[in-house]
């Protein structure tokens, strides 16, 4: 998938005033920190269309971005730690369930994990809950370029393992670098593979 246009829609905190859902929806979320705003400027090739911070709970808005004008990306809050009050963390936890189980044409979640660390609870919580309520989702490792190889397929593996213990089969999952690009062509490509499904579903219905 070559981006020839990714350009900024809206901030909302309601589903019901997102843009209308005619166009396949692909959402990323993850611990705050994650690179999440980095990542989305590696995939769109513009650095500064995603905002990005290094201080944690940046974004606080359901974010949409018209990719190609074909596709809805969309940025998320961060979920678990960040620095600011119990409330906030309560609403946007609200904001972001009823999102995930409301948004028609949410066609996948991109969930982001740091590569760094071995398996978090937050980050296995959150995906229990997608799995839980139907939401279809892939894992994004992020940061990989901070590891050495070796120590990433480690930190994967335990995370493959710990999902084992309730899942039957793991989620598809993507290694990825905002620093180096790493894992772009195979994200792009996977959305691709997807918006080209939806495009053909109507008529093998």
């Amino acid at each position: 998938m070559t981006i020839r246009e990714a350009k900024f829609l809206t901030s909302n905190t309601r589903v019901d005033q997102c843009p209308a859902p005619t166009l396949p929806e692909y959402a990323f979320i993850g611990r705050s920190n994650v690179g999440k705003s980095s990542l989305i400027n590696m995939l769109t090739g513009q650095k500064g269309l995603a905002k990005t911070s290094s201080l944690p709970g940046k974004t606080q808005l359901i974010n949409h971005f018209l990719i190609n004008n074909e596709w809805y990306l969309v940025d998320l809050p961060g979920y678990g730690y960040a620095k600011v009050s119990k409330e906030s963390r309560a609403q946007w936890a609200k904001m972001i369930n009823y999102y995930m189980s409301k948004r028609e044409n949410l066609s996948c979640v991109f969930v982001l994990i740091d590569s760094r660390h071995e398996p978090l609870a937050p980050d296995l919580e959150f995906m229990e809950k997608l799995g839980s309520e139907g939401v279809p989702f892939v894992i994004v490792f992020t940061k990989t370029d901070k590891l050495s190889g070796s120590r990433t397929q480690q930190n994967i593996a335990s995370y493959a393992a710990k999902l084992q213990e309730t899942w039957d089969e793991i989620p598809r999952y993507f290694i990825t670098s905002a620093e180096t690009k790493l894992g772009r062509e195979e994200l792009l490509g996977f959305i691709d593979e997807i918006n080209q499904q939806l495009v053909q579903a109507p008529a093998n219905a």
